[in-house]
């Protein structure tokens, strides 16, 4: 039986300006806050750091140190 990537969570290699799926799934988890992100909608990651992040503001927080993952 053929298994979906429909509502799994999928596993990334974040690169500099872009990213390649290491495991399907349908969405990543935001590192600080936890929400669920569309592949189709991710915008910001940190390469270094490897992590995934719902928004510019949640991104912009989490790099200069005032969210802690």
């Amino acid at each position: 039986m053929l298994m979906s990537s429909a509502d799994k969570t999928a596993k990334l290699y974040y690169g500099p300006s872009s990213f390649r799926v290491l495991r399907p799934g349908s969405h990543v988890l935001c590192a600080v806050t936890g929400a669920k992100i569309p592949l189709s909608e991710l915008r910001y990651w940190s390469a270094e750091r490897q992590e995934a992040y719902a928004s510019c503001e949640v991104a912009t927080r989490r790099l200069l140190g005032l969210d802690r993952a």
